[in-house]
């Protein structure tokens, strides 16, 4: 019914698959126009973690599970999303949206409006990271969506696994929007307004690790990201002999969740604090933000040293504080995404220590993937670093009874059988633990799965392989035969 203009720049076998799922659909699509198709992966999280909104270093790697987005320009003014097999019956599987709604022809939609408009419902919740996508657009580069479209959506990685399943659907959802606008983006611009659609639409304040992998992996290679915002530094090949597996905890993690909200919000603190230690002025922008000109850390925690926070600024930090007693005195922070709750208390010492240490680390564990050995020392070393790592953010608050006794199993069994390191990964208090293990390591890991599941009675998927981002793929064209 379709066949496929040209080829996709990354041959692999899984991208049959993909295609063919789309041309099934003949009964949403209409089978004598093109149809627009974008893939973006999801990720592994090995180092870095929540350390990228304090412009900490990390590493990528895209996963073979993907979202697949595809789209139709159609006559009426109706945006209309889809989610083929999603499989979650609390939400509805079709979303149809007046255009109007989305694209004001008195100008751009505010954020405020479209985060209700696409939020408040939630069942129809799912389809803000598509829709967003559309305001994001117009309000960032003047580029509305001037007819109405079918998308659908058909994606393969597990949602609330900490896979990063809402980066892969909102860039692949922008790929395919900026063919249909005329929009013309670079790879750290898409990735930039992808993240727009997660914290400004969705509501959730992600870094933007996870975009930016999901735009520019390489399959088999760490993506190297210095997030200051978004720099991409290059791609680290995975060394021969080594390979990385996820491990699902079965707990859902949730980005927007509590937890990783309260702990990025006391890092923020954290930084404000060091900020006024240091004597630098700050200027209030809106109710609990404030701008810093911070030329020596760049407002970046992560430039702090070790050394300079041993030294100067760890004791000024408090291990708890009250939002209240820090508006009264601080009167916000340089953060964007999230809000200081006057009602709360925070620890904003360990949130603070952690994206300044890890920054360490990951730099460290990227200069011994540099060498391109994987010797057992070596292969040893950076385990060491995966395990000090999920030690320090779990000391945050994040970690969970699953993921910690994962990590546990992986170290109790140890190099012995392959199996180096472990850590949680993304936004934690759940989801899935990264393994580095040596290839053909397989059985071990399958046999710390099994002993995981009969003691908790919760799935513990494995999953492997990788594949590359979105700009690899291209936008591809489905032509009527």
């Amino acid at each position: 019914m379709w066949r496929v203009e040209g080829t996709a720049s990354d041959p692999e076998p899984s991208l049959s698959d993909g295609f063919a799922r789309i041309a099934a659909r003949s009964d949403f699509f209409d089978p004598t126009r093109p149809v627009l198709v974008a893939r973006a992966p999801g990720r592994i999280d090995l180092m870095g973690g929540i350390g990228d909104y304090s412009g900490s270093l990390v590493l990528e790697l895209p996963i073979a599970a993907a979202t697949w987005v595809a789209a139709q320009p159609i006559a009426d003014p109706v945006f209309v999303v889809e989610s083929a097999g999603a499989g979650d019956l609390s939400a509805d599987t079709t979303v149809t949206i007046p255009l109007a709604d989305l694209v004001p022809p008195c100008g751009p939609l505010p954020y405020v409006d479209a985060r209700a408009l696409l939020t408040s419902d939630a069942r129809r919740a799912w389809a803000a990271y598509v829709a967003g996508a559309v305001v994001v657009l117009h309000r960032e580069c003047g580029r509305p969506l001037r007819h109405g479209v079918k998308m659908l959506v058909h994606s393969d990685v597990p949602t609330g696994k900490g896979l990063s399943s809402s980066a892969a659907l909102e860039v692949a959802a922008l790929e395919v929007l900026t063919v249909l606008t005329g929009a013309t983006l670079g790879d750290r611009e898409l990735a930039l307004l992808a993240q727009k659609v997660e914290n400004h639409v969705v509501g959730a304040p992600c870094g933007v690790m996870d975009q930016m992998t999901a735009v520019s992996g390489r399959r088999d290679h760490l993506v190297e990201i210095l997030c200051q915002p978004a720099e991409l530094r290059g791609h680290v090949p995975v060394p021969p002999g080594l390979e990385v597996f996820g491990i699902d905890s079965g707990i859902r993690h949730a980005v927007s969740g509590a937890d990783y909200g309260s702990v990025r919000v006391a890092a923020f603190m954290g930084y404000r604090i060091i900020a006024d230690a240091m004597g630098l002025g700050a200027r209030p922008v809106a109710p609990g933000r404030v701008s810093i000109d911070d030329a020596r850390f760049g407002g970046y925690l992560a430039n702090v040293t070790p050394a300079e926070w041993q030294s100067r600024f760890r004791d000024v930090v408090p291990v708890q504080l009250a939002g209240r007693a820090f508006l009264d005195r601080y009167q916000g922070t340089t953060d964007a995404a999230t809000t200081v709750d006057p009602d709360r208390n925070y620890a904003p010492r360990v949130c603070t220590e952690h994206p300044i240490d890890e920054h360490v680390r990951v730099r460290s564990f990227r200069d011994l993937l540099q060498t391109g050995a994987a010797d057992e020392e070596s292969c040893v070393r950076l385990g060491a670093l995966m395990y000090q790592a999920h030690a320090s953010f779990s000391a945050c608050g994040l970690g969970s009874d699953g993921t910690d006794r994962l990590v546990d199993l992986v170290r109790d069994a140890g190099a012995d059988v392959g199996l180096y390191g472990a850590k949680i990964t993304g936004g934690g208090s759940g989801g899935t633990v990264a393994v580095l293990a040596r290839v053909g390591s397989g059985p071990a890991l399958a046999t710390i799965a099994a002993r995981y599941r009969a003691e908790t009675d919760r799935p513990a998927a494995i999953f492997s392989g990788s594949s590359s981002g979105s700009r690899t793929f291209g936008v591809q064209r489905l032509l009527p035969v």
